[in-house]
């Protein structure tokens, strides 16, 4: 696993050296970034259902309760706590922006304490194992370091093909987490530093391997629910032509305070609570609150996946269906591409539990010609283009075919001489 590991760590150096991102990235779609979120939103729900049955499994029956009510409090006590921006007038505004960016966090708490009052302190729980000493929590090792250079030659570049697989993994991950994190909606104004992410992830991961534990890299590195917290409400002046006169108006629009405090802020408080006096506390921690914690950052997701929204749709009589765009004919197209989003979700979901669940992520990369190749002849133009766009530029596959076309009719065409059908319109006269 360390040799593995360590080839993922020169791997991501050299696609951030040949900046990979601009080459892969441009050409994928919507369609594909929004199946990797429903993906992850999914992944998260059965994290938090396989937590409640180890909790099934090693609690009476009472304590098992308590664990199922300890999850949905935990979720819910979070969820409403997100909604504090909009409730306005009660507290202050910072104090409304607090609850809310950091929901997750004293729901956490609370439900950490909770059952350690009253009659709740006499039931038996499950709770995060940590390790109270600074030393290897394996028990077969002594040294922090895996002694990686005793390996054999041949096993040393065998370890090659796991490391492209978990680079492949890694990079689609964290480029498509970037993406959903910096999207339209939120308004980002500084370019993204892909490159310089993917040299970190690889430093990251290879020292990972060194150490012998498992990679770093989190279900989504950049979480939506991080670029939510953030998002403010500015005054923007736009220049609009009325009757001939151009006008200043002002708008709401919504950006997020692109800043490095809160991550280093963030990171800084995971290396104290690692630290062997402070894992006490975490020790405290139960499995049911993570596992709450799981069900509200895969509801997060969720709750901005137009996936969601077109689900609704399936389920919305037609009478009451929002009005389509002029081109667009009907629903129909709309809901079939939202069904094979879905249907395509479950199928790679289905592959993560099966032994061949470390390859899932080139089914997902599979995705990127499919849309472009063989999805415009099963859809007419105008339904794809109403539903899916590129994911890291403006406008759409079939802009860019029309675009294209537009080129090479100029091309056929020929060069326009001045004055030839004046010439043209004398001699026929």
């Amino acid at each position: 696993m360390a040799w593995a590991l360590i080839h993922a760590g020169w791997m991501h150096f050299i696609l951030a050296v040949i900046n990979a991102h601009h080459w892969t990235m441009r050409y994928v779609t919507t369609f594909s970034t929004e199946v990797f979120s429903l993906l992850n939103s999914i992944i998260y729900f059965h994290k938090a259902v396989q937590e409640l049955e180890r909790a099934h499994d090693h609690l009476s029956f009472a304590a098992f309760l308590y664990a199922v009510i300890g999850a949905i409090g935990t979720m819910l006590v979070a969820i409403f706590l997100s909604t504090a921006e909009q409730w306005r007038p009660l507290f202050h505004r910072y104090v409304r922006m607090g609850l809310a960016e950091y929901a997750a966090a004293i729901s956490i708490i609370i439900f950490i304490g909770m059952p350690r009052v009253g009659e709740l302190a006499s039931l038996d729980r499950s709770t995060l194992h940590v390790n109270m000493s600074f030393k290897p929590s394996h028990p077969d090792r002594t040294v922090f370091f895996v002694q990686f250079w005793h390996l054999p030659v041949a096993w040393i570049f065998a370890a090659i093909i796991p490391g492209f697989i978990i680079t492949a993994l890694f990079f689609f991950d964290h480029e498509v987490s970037s993406i959903i994190c910096t999207i339209d909606r939120y308004g980002t104004k500084k370019p993204s530093g892909f490159a310089w992410d993917i040299v970190l992830l690889g430093t990251t991961t290879a020292l990972c391997g060194i150490l012998g534990i498992p990679p770093a890299n989190g279900l989504l590195p950049q979480a939506p629910l991080h670029s939510e917290s953030l998002i403010h409400t500015e005054k923007e002046e736009i220049l609009i032509s009325v009757d001939g006169e151009e006008k200043v108006e002002h708008r709401d629009v919504k950006r997020v305070y692109e800043q490095r405090w809160s991550a280093f802020l963030h990171a800084g408080a995971i290396l104290i609570f690692i630290s062997p006096p402070c894992q006490h506390v975490l020790g405290w921690t139960p499995t049911s609150v993570l596992a709450g914690l799981f069900i509200f950052m895969g509801e997060q997701s969720l709750s901005v996946n137009p996936i969601l929204y077109r689900f609704f749709h399936l389920l919305t009589p037609r009478s009451e269906l929002p009005a389509l765009p002029r081109d667009v004919k009907s629903y129909r197209g709309v809901h079939i591409y939202t069904i094979v989003q879905i249907v395509v979700t479950v199928v790679i979901f289905i592959v993560t539990l099966t032994k061949a669940a470390p390859a899932f992520p080139v089914l997902i990369i599979i995705l990127v010609p499919i849309r472009l190749l063989l999805m415009n002849k099963l859809w007419d133009r105008e339904t794809l283009r109403f539903v899916d766009a590129w994911a890291c530029r403006k406008g759409t596959p079939e802009d860019d075919k029309d675009l294209l076309a537009g080129e090479v009719n100029e091309k056929d065409a020929g060069p326009t001489v001045p004055g030839m059908k004046l010439q043209s319109a004398a001699s026929q006269a």
